[in-house]
């Protein structure tokens, strides 16, 4: 018997029209389905495919033993993830060597802050694995605001908000243009950082982007506001131009 694939499938930021033709075939016409997910909830990328995936796929839910219940640097944390994804790459692994293709949906791109990359790491080399990229969600908050992130020979920094905050102040400080990810329960820290590096007036929040209940608003007007996970920060460039 012939061993199967295992996909790891870029989905983009959040709009299915933003999927790529490939991505869109192979999960048309995919036979196993896997996705990551917290317990209780469906999963941001399962939320993304409603209705796409075909009548009969047998669905893979892999939800994580912890995320924010204890900090990242108890050493239960990476045991726990690191147990977790030996179990569903290994799962993955028996599937495809029964012959079986499988899709792995990945929010954004898989390469770039996904969980997919655990399971890559642990197959690869053991198992017939793909990857298929896609637009990242950084690129999906950039547009929504409806203006250029870089121009000329502006830097671009990405970061992520879980850094302490000094490192958060000291690159921003040493960019032209910036994105901020992973914002959830760090928004007090990052709008200091922020302010330290004299980026703040200019910051932007996105959320949701390119998903149904996105929304863009100048950061400054959102002191307040309660920020999801599914949030980014965008600071433009101002760089040289004709």
């Amino acid at each position: 018997m012939s061993v199967g694939t295992i996909y790891g499938v870029g989905l983009g930021p959040g709009d299915p029209d933003l999927m790529s033709v490939r991505a869109d075939r192979l999960l048309r016409n995919a036979r196993h389905v896997a996705f990551f997910r917290k317990p209780g909830r469906s999963g941001q990328a399962r939320k993304i495919v409603n209705g796409m995936i075909p009548e009969g796929a047998i669905e893979f839910p892999m939800e994580y033993p912890v995320t924010t219940e204890i900090p990242l640097t108890d050493p239960r944390y990476n045991e726990l993830l690191s147990a977790f994804y030996e179990d569903c790459a290994a799962h993955l692994k028996t599937l495809s060597e029964q012959g079986e293709d499988i899709v792995v949906l990945c929010e954004g791109d898989p390469f770039f802050y996904g969980s997919f990359m655990h399971l890559y790491s642990r197959l690869r080399g053991k198992s017939d694995i793909e990857v298929v990229p896609a637009i990242t969600g950084m690129s999906g908050a950039w547009t929504a605001t409806g203006d250029p992130i870089t121009w000329g020979d502006d830097v671009l920094t990405v970061l992520v908000g879980t850094l302490p905050e000094d490192d958060l102040s000291r690159r921003m400080a040493q960019t032209d243009a910036l994105v901020v990810m992973k914002i959830g329960r760090n928004i007090d820290k990052v709008k200091r950082a922020l302010k330290t590096a004299g980026l703040f007036d200019r910051a932007w929040i996105v959320e949701f982007a390119q998903m149904p209940n996105q929304t863009v608003t100048k950061l400054s007007e959102a002191c307040e506001k309660v920020t999801p996970y599914f949030s980014i920060i965008i600071v433009h460039g101002q760089g040289r131009r004709p």
